[in-house]
């Protein structure tokens, strides 16, 4: 008799360093000593370039050029925003100042480097740059998984779990709603199964991360 075969696990994304500067040999320079600290690299020689190799499904970082014909480093920065492009930036460049610094941070760079740099700085921001991704994509699963489990709730058990959340006790929800306490008690077990929330300071936290109650 036949049997299924199991499906292969997922292949993990890897997560890429893509540095992006119109210097042929900056480019070189900087993806070997990234590579020989372990980390995938990929070159671009553009802005357009980049845009073109870049998904939001790609974890990983940027680290742009300032200064590049065509789209420069932190106009390429805000075009990565308007795309949905989320990879946490790493600005570089030889002529830094104030104000490209302060637009850089303003626009989300998680740092600015000014040329020349130590490259086992680079590495250690990488490396930071890539956890902070990670971070940021697990935190969206998340937040995926709760507002599809919100769905479940009725308005009355969207009520309850907002109460609850506050951390208001079983009396004064029943006040509140003007329902009796065991009406609270119910709603507040139905609440928890279908949250898949073992108590009232998770729910506080799967509220915190919806915002109000993600619409």
């Amino acid at each position: 008799m036949m049997t299924d075969t199991p499906a292969a696990p997922a292949t993990p994304v890897v997560p890429v360093a893509f540095v992006v500067d119109d210097d042929e040999a900056v480019r070189d320079a900087l993806a070997l000593h990234l590579e020989l600290a372990g980390l995938a690299v990929r070159c671009c020689g553009s802005a357009a370039e980049f845009l073109a190799a870049a998904s939001p499904e790609q974890p990983g970082c940027a680290i742009l050029d300032i200064r590049m014909p065509g789209m420069d480093g932190l106009d390429l920065q805000q075009e990565m925003v308007r795309r949905g492009l989320t990879l946490p930036v790493i600005v570089i460049t030889g002529h830094g100042d104030v104000s490209a610094a302060v637009r850089a941070f303003r626009a989300g760079a998680v740092d600015f480097l000014q040329k020349p740099f130590d490259e086992d700085l680079l590495i250690e921001r990488v490396q930071e740059a890539f956890g902070r991704d990670l971070a940021a994509r697990r935190a969206d699963v998340e937040t995926a998984e709760i507002r599809s489990r919100l769905t479940l709730l009725s308005p009355r058990e969207l009520e309850v779990m907002d109460l609850v959340a506050q951390g208001l006790p079983n009396k004064t929800i029943a006040h509140r709603l003007a329902i009796g306490i065991r009406t609270v008690e119910t709603h507040r077990a139905r609440v928890l199964e279908k949250m898949e929330a073992r108590n009232a300071p998770e729910l506080a936290r799967m509220r915190m991360l919806l915002g109000d109650r993600g619409d």
